[in-house]
């Protein structure tokens, strides 16, 4: 190849990469909503289920740990096909972001959010998912993980999309309105039927799940900035659930050890027949939601985090409200009123908002990284002319 054929050789490799690359952009802008929207319906799934467990009494650290064992399990035999060389990478500075991002992500963040689920419905509990965004946001932003720019419109409808979306959460959680008539299938009367079920949500329980909720809210909006930090640590999806997984499940039978330590001597009888699994509903929530919910779910989540950044994900959860309001009515018995209506149309509003806020800004990064490239390109063929 002469010298004068060099240039336009490198152009050409140069085009067939940026065509590579619109190609990739394209198709990950259909795939990573889908993905997205197929985790809140895994979560909409597992909420339901989990609620029906705890109210027969299954204790949530048992709960947990058996979920995060399945969900290990279930990812250790994608890990070692698809990342066999990543496992090399693994050092005591990973384990560490590991462990952390379980403590986060699964003890604290799930541990809480079972109690308040436990405490409160299905129907209330999911409002506080669409606080997670909000606390994202703010969490990252002052982490200096996300930038915000209020110059721009992007910018703007991202921090509108995110206080129209908290606006409508707070509808949906305290006006209430006129009932909605809606068919009750009553199958939470069959499925409490001869089962222990939790306390009456009186002012107190619903004080503590309140509380336990608003922690959890905190803890996801925290793992998701430390999905971040694993991403470029260990850019793996595999290995890292795997392993975020195995550690989490480790770290809720700790706790679980550490309550029954604390639980009084006469109390303790029953803490063995809290980790018995029979061919039950209990076995069906922790296959599904170990297998779906946590395994797939973290694979999805830490895939569009390193793509999109850690505020992407969570402004998806306001489409489970929707899904959990109407079919915790209808088939757990709960009512639906206007005002929750009216909240997740403002929540869904809000949503748009900050996702198209978020294609503008992730739109005008790329063609400033095509115009940087280009201009690299003019530098390198004037170097070659003068050269």
């Amino acid at each position: 190849m002469s010298e004068g054929d060099v240039t336009p050789a490198v152009a050409a490799m140069a085009a067939a990469e940026a065509r590579r690359r619109r190609s990739r952009d394209k198709a990950e802008r259909v795939a990573l909503p889908a993905g997205m929207v197929l985790v809140q319906l895994l979560t909409v799934g597992t909420m339901l289920l989990s609620k029906v467990a705890l109210n027969r009494g299954m204790h949530p650290l048992v709960l947990l740990a058996y979920r995060n064992l399945v969900a290990a399990v279930a990812a250790a035999p994608l890990a070692a096909v698809f990342e066999r060389e990543m496992w090399k990478k693994v050092n005591l500075a990973v384990l560490g972001w590991i462990s952390i991002n379980a403590l986060f992500g699964v003890l604290l963040a799930m541990g809480l959010y079972y109690w308040g689920l436990r405490d409160t419905s299905a129907a209330y509990a999911v409002n506080f998912l669409n606080l997670i965004p909000v606390a994202t946001f703010l969490i990252a932003v002052a982490l200096r993980a996300e930038r915000l720019s209020l110059s721009h419109w992007p910018g703007r409808m991202e921090l509108l999309g995110a206080a129209v979306g908290v606006a409508g959460t707070m509808v949906v959680t305290f006006c209430k309105g006129t009932r909605l008539p809606l068919p009750h299938l009553h199958f939470h009367h069959h499925s409490h039927a001869g089962a222990p079920t939790a306390a009456p949500h009186g002012a107190r329980d619903m004080a503590a799940g309140t509380l336990c909720l608003c922690g959890s809210c905190v803890s996801y909006a925290l793992w998701f900035v430390v999905q971040a930090r694993v991403a470029k640590v260990f850019p793996s999806r595999y290995w890292a659930t795997a392993l975020t997984c195995a550690a989490g499940s480790l770290q809720s039978a700790a706790a679980a050890a550490v309550a029954f330590a604390l639980t009084p001597t006469g109390d303790r009888h029953g803490w063995a027949a809290e980790w018995r699994l029979g061919w039950d509903l209990r076995l069906v929530t922790v296959v599904y939601s170990g297998v779906f919910n946590t395994g797939a779910t973290f694979v999805l989540v830490s895939w569009a985090v390193a793509r999109r950044g850690p505020v992407y994900p969570p402004m998806f959860n306001s489409l489970s409200l929707v899904v959990t309001a109407a079919v915790d009515a209808v088939f757990l018995g709960t009512d639906l009123y206007l005002g929750g209506v009216l909240g997740a149309a403002l929540v869904v509003v809000g949503l748009y908002a900050f996702l198209w806020g978020k294609r503008k800004e992730l739109d005008a990064a790329a063609k400033g990284d095509d115009r940087e490239q280009g201009l690299r390109r003019g530098d390198r063929d004037t170097d070659d002319g003068i050269a």
